[in-house]
């Protein structure tokens, strides 16, 4: 079979493993860092390790796509395959460590005020100590208790929270970081006792708005918020008002409604909340993309097999 492997990303030792990896199971690859790059005698590909939106919605003989990255609701969109039968896997498992690590870092930051100290220091001013808090018994609820949730909290577990809550479609979690885990039915009734929401949502029907007004208004005054799951989660504006109105201590979002975030948002201007670009994940530690190299090679031999891939995404669930 023919594979098309397409990133800007990859080392040569990643190009390597890819290469000898088909080689062995009998299939040619070819690689590529954009997909500009491709010649139309390419287009007729089985398998696909990248994205390639022209191919995708025009090959009937794609088998496989498998995507380096995690969301993937940009591809549920009805006939946005030619081949309806395609398979589609992605890459949850891969970005755990660098998002956890990037949710630890700006939570320390909101509660411990660095940023405010940053701003001042960087004025030159020299300011007296202040108020701050801990994530110490905190009281942590984890909204999304997948991979990146979860790997969350086996890191936030160390600075001794007073608990931990995971709250997920099921209600039901395997991992024992979690003192109790709830339905998204009774979301409601574990705000008021949250001190620091930790938002992982992939975007779907049922996530989207999940934090509405009504439900920020639920979160204790002096809460703070960190959504790194998709920006169709939370209501902005009415988020925006709780920082206004004072109810919110701090927020840090990676992932909006709009990305690029538009210039005239007022999301800009709001002190205490920190915006990142979209930069939580992404391909940019070693440690990733060393993990979704080697997660394509386990689905490249599952796949050349015959058998079920691991990272198989459920297009009704939308992950």
């Amino acid at each position: 079979m023919k594979i098309l492997v397409i990133n800007n990303m990859l080392e040569q030792k990643h190009l390597d493993l890819i290469k000898n990896t088909a080689v062995t199971l009998g299939h040619e690859v070819f690689f590529y860092t954009a997909e500009a790059e491709i010649p139309q005698s390419n287009f007729d590909a089985d398998i696909i390790y990248g994205f390639a939106p022209s191919i995708v919605k025009t090959s009937k003989n794609l088998k496989w796509l498998c995507v380096p990255w995690a969301g993937v609701d940009s591809l549920m969109a009805p006939g946005y395959f030619a081949n309806e039968d395609c398979l589609l896997t992605n890459a949850a498992g891969a970005y755990g460590v660098s998002i956890a690590e990037h949710m630890i870092a700006v939570s320390l930051v909101m509660m411990r005020r660095l940023n405010e100290f940053m701003e001042e220091t960087r004025a030159g001013e020299w300011k007296s100590p202040r108020e701050q808090r801990s994530l110490k018994d905190c009281r942590i609820t984890v909204l999304g208790t997948g991979d990146i949730g979860t790997t969350f909290a086996k890191r936030v577990r160390a600075f001794e929270p007073a608990s931990i809550i995971g709250v997920c479609r099921s209600g039901k979690s395997s991992e024992t970081v979690y003192d109790k885990v709830f339905p998204v039915s009774e979301l409601d009734s574990v705000l008021s006792e949250t001190d620091l929401l930790a938002m992982s949502l992939p975007a779907t029907a049922e996530t989207r708005g999940i934090l509405s007004r009504e439900r920020i208004a639920m979160l204790p005054e002096g809460a703070y918020v960190v959504n790194v799951g998709r920006g169709s989660a939370i209501d902005e504006d009415a988020l925006a008002d709780a920082f206004e109105s004072g109810h919110l201590a701090g927020a840090a979002l990676d992932v909006f409604q709009t990305e690029p975030l538009p210039k005239d948002n007022r999301l800009w201007k709001i002190k205490n909340l920190l915006i990142t670009p979209h930069v939580a994940g992404n391909m940019t530690l070693p440690y990733t993309r060393d993990k979704n190299v080697q997660m394509f090679c386990e689905d490249l031999k599952n796949f050349t097999k015959g058998e079920p891939l691991h990272y198989l995404v459920d297009r009704k669930l939308g992950y």
